[in-house]
């Protein structure tokens, strides 16, 4: 309960970024591939406009997801998203990487596994994939919201299982709506997890850690993988 009443700082976080602009236009750059930015549940494009300029700044071809607000509907939504990144990958003719946030998170491994020829690499924010995902404060409002009813037997495995592309998750164990627990990213040579130290749920898609992190992921070339090194000048902030 402390933790959930202490998610106000998110506002913090994102007076630091804007405090750090300089040290962020210095985050690794990459190739400038399309990527494509989800919003956790409830939340719509506003809320990823900030690391969605950050990485337009960066020269990435970002784009929101155009859908309004993310109302759940995990088995409605598929087909969109599906066709979202199918017009992504047409259109720049590369891989598209997904950048998700909370249940975007989700949305986006997904798409990885259904996907893998189309999709490049997965990055969550504390997104809530794997153990038990019903351990979250906010599993009542999204029963309420979606209506969707009961998972089908199998599909939480699969999400929360092996991935066919690079896959990070960015964390806080100070998340007060999500268990960290279940942003744990399965051991695999191409996946990992970041804690984010003192990151909120609401600011972790804001935090000026979680942006260098991010960016980091993103400048790696396609088909290769590597451990994030905890350094640079955010580096006490990465646990």
């Amino acid at each position: 309960m402390a933790l959930t009443l202490a998610e106000g700082r998110g506002i913090l976080e994102l007076a630091a970024t804007y405090a750090t602009r300089t040290i962020l236009r210095h985050a690794p750059r990459g190739d400038d591939h399309c990527v494509l930015v989800l919003p956790g549940f409830l939340a719509g494009d506003r809320s990823t406009r900030p690391i969605r300029q950050f990485l337009c700044e960066l020269g990435y071809d970002t784009h929101g997801w155009g859908k309004g607000r993310n109302l759940g509907e995990f088995y409605k939504m598929r087909d969109v998203l599906e066709g979202l990144v199918e017009e992504f990958y047409t259109r720049s003719d590369q891989k598209v990487s997904i950048v998700g946030w909370s249940l975007g998170g989700v949305f986006a491994r997904y798409l990885s596994l259904v996907m893998p020829e189309k999709v490049r690499s997965v990055i969550t924010l504390g997104s809530p994939f794997a153990a038990d995902i019903q351990a979250t404060s906010a599993r009542k409002l999204y029963d309420l919201v979606s209506k969707e009813g009961p998972v089908r037997p199998g599909d939480l495995e699969k999400i929360a299982g092996d991935l066919p592309v690079s896959n990070t998750s960015i964390y806080s164990k100070l998340d007060g709506i999500v268990n960290w627990k279940t942003c744990i990213a399965k051991a695999a040579e191409n996946a990992e997890s970041i804690e984010i130290r003192l990151a909120s749920h609401v600011g972790i898609g804001v935090n000026p850690a979680a942006f260098w992190a991010t960016a980091d992921r993103l400048a790696q070339p396609e088909g290769v993988f590597k451990p994030f090194a905890r350094n640079g000048p955010f580096s006490l902030a990465f646990g």
